[in-house]
């Protein structure tokens, strides 16, 4: 079992930034890769990024190349969001890939609970 709890949304104007934390915890050894997924209002899930985990090499989503970074330290995963825009706001959710589906893969195994992000124009 992996466990994930995301911190650190909340609401910024559009062109600031925040960063999402993920604490990892639980069974890390079967991770393959690590992801944030969201999820915009009225809208399907989506994939925005992911990073491996062994060697932290990292994938992005068309929408956040060239603002969004993916990073890890130990057992947590951020998600540093910079230019910001309005359509970025949405649930963001930690995931884990437990497969080795690939790095581009949006099919995940563990999620976390969440962590909301509002961006005002």
């Amino acid at each position: 079992q992996v466990y994930l709890k995301e911190s650190g949304g909340g609401s910024a104007q559009a062109g600031g930034s925040l960063r999402l934390s993920c604490a990892v915890s639980g069974r890390t050894d079967i991770i393959y890769n690590m992801g944030w997924m969201r999820q915009a209002p009225g809208k399907e899930r989506e994939f925005v990024g992911a990073l491996t985990w062994s060697k932290g090499y990292t994938y992005y989503a068309d929408s956040a190349k060239g603002r969004f970074t993916i990073s890890r330290d130990e057992h947590m995963v951020y998600l540093l969001m910079n230019s910001l825009k309005p359509e970025d706001t949405a649930l963001y959710y930690c995931v884990a890939d437990t497969v080795g589906r690939g790095i581009a893969a949006t099919e995940y195994d563990y999620w976390g609970q969440g962590t909301r992000v509002t961006v005002s124009s």
